[in-house]
């Protein structure tokens, strides 16, 4: 772990990276520290596990901070819950973690960012939560010295003293599809519009968000920055062998290899899974379909249709519908096995209302997998010409376009190479010239 060579330092919330099954934020965040890091900056992320607080023992320090399964008792919780109704008038002040090496983290490879230094404030997201709905105010944190860019890679009522601070606002789902999500829509509203006004540059994903934000949070053009995302998989995964990806399909998921559609993604309204069901068992095809992903908010209404069917045809309790079964559903996949899928996969069909960028679309078309999404907002602006695009509002058009591909052998060939070529737009060559163009302009 060295220091940038030029002295310049990131800072990295950790507000999703915490989390215990991650988002599509997290991996934003993620991806992101990675970048950083190959862009030659000391990357340092920030934090706010509970109850991993600063204790004598450095070594204990340590295993507090990666124990995340902490026994966690009603006093405790009652005592953190009345901490966070007490202003912090100093700010915030965050300790290092001392990484010594002696706790294994290897099993936790997938979920860790890149960091030089790890930081934490104990209960930082949720008392800034509470002290923001009390105040209206956004919440100072102090520099633990030398951080000339923090980087909140999610709109968090709080500021870094002495730095740039930026924020990144992926979408506005909780203004423009209200009924898809449970944010409170006027402390949601008034949060992003405080990111505009006090942040040094607003950082988003796509054209359409950016489009979003200039528009309905009446941000300055020239404050709003879109650097798209990219997506890298390790060289054994991104080549992996056509045989092993049947025997892992077909041995490991009983789904019958390039027989199968797949969607991957969180189940949740936005996400229009309930069509999805609907429009490929009214599209009469043969094949089946996978869903992967865990249950999100307001999911209930999304599985119903599927629960009735699987519960009808299903001859045994697992984690997938019986063998003969043409609706599969996994909750949660490994990346090696989700690649598998994705690759061993007839196409993906993810016809989302709306979305910040759409990562499950370039994943598929980096791994040469066909893609059926929306044609509206981010999803078309990232395909492009390179997948087939439909109405998400119009289950006939999303059979019609299951029915197609079904089909015709030949389009499939034709959309896996102009997605493979559609993904090199955003490679991680090209999102680190954006990053820097980004931080050049905010940094001496």
């Amino acid at each position: 772990m060295k220091a940038s060579p030029d002295g310049r330092t990131i800072m990295i919330d950790g507000f999703n990276l915490g989390l215990p099954h991650g988002t599509g934020v997290a991996t934003y965040a993620r991806n992101l520290s990675y970048e950083c890091h190959n862009l030659g900056l000391t990357t340092d992320i920030l934090y706010g596990m509970i109850p991993a607080n600063r204790n004598r023992s450095k070594l204990i320090t340590e295993i507090s901070f990666f124990d995340t399964e902490m026994p966690n008792s009603r006093l405790a919780s009652t005592i953190r819950t009345a901490l966070r109704l007490v202003p912090n008038l100093g700010g915030y002040k965050p300790f290092e973690v001392p990484i010594s090496g002696e706790v294994i983290t290897r099993p936790l490879a997938s979920r860790l960012p890149y960091y030089d230094k790890i930081y934490n404030v104990s209960d930082l997201y949720g008392a800034a939560e509470y002290q923001h709905a009390i105040t209206g105010r956004f919440q100072n944190v102090r520099n633990p010295g030398g951080v000339n860019i923090m980087h909140w890679t999610y709109p968090l009522p709080l500021r870094l003293s002495g730095a740039r601070n930026i924020y990144t606002l992926h979408d506005l789902v909780p203004l423009r599809l209200p009924y898809t999500t449970l944010d409170r829509k006027g402390a949601y509203l008034k949060l992003v519009k405080q990111c505009v006004r006090e942040g040094d540059r607003i950082v988003t994903v796509s054209e359409a968000s950016r489009d979003d934000i200039i528009r309905m949070l009446d941000c300055p053009p020239d404050n709003v920055v879109n650097t798209y995302q990219s997506v890298a998989f390790p060289d054994h995964l991104l080549h992996m062998h056509e045989d092993e990806v049947r025997s892992k399909v077909e041995g490991i998921f009983g789904l019958k290899h390039k027989e199968y559609f797949l969607f991957f993604g969180a189940i949740e309204p936005k996400k229009n899974v309930g069509s999805l069901i609907e429009a490929f068992l009214s599209s009469g095809v043969k094949a089946q379909l996978a869903i992967v992903g865990p249950t999100g908010w307001k999911s209930q209404q999304e599985l119903r249709f599927f629960n009735t069917i699987s519960a009808s045809t299903a001859k045994s309790k697992s984690s997938a519908t019986a063998p003969d079964s043409k609706l599969f559903r996994f909750e949660f996949v490994p990346l090696g096995l989700l690649v598998a899928l994705i690759k061993g996969a007839k196409a993906t069909v993810f016809p989302s209302l709306s979305e910040g960028f759409g990562l499950p679309v370039l994943e598929s078309m980096l791994l040469g997998t066909p893609v059926i999404t929306s044609n509206v907002g981010a999803t078309a602006e990232v395909a492009g010409d390179a997948a087939l695009l439909v109405d998400p509002y119009d289950t006939r058009d999303i059979a019609a376009a299951i029915q197609k591909l079904d089909q015709d052998a030949e389009l499939r060939e034709k959309l896996s190479v102009l997605g493979q070529e559609r993904a090199k737009f955003f490679s991680p060559e090209r999102y680190r010239e954006r990053l820097q163009k980004l931080y050049d302009g905010l940094m001496p």
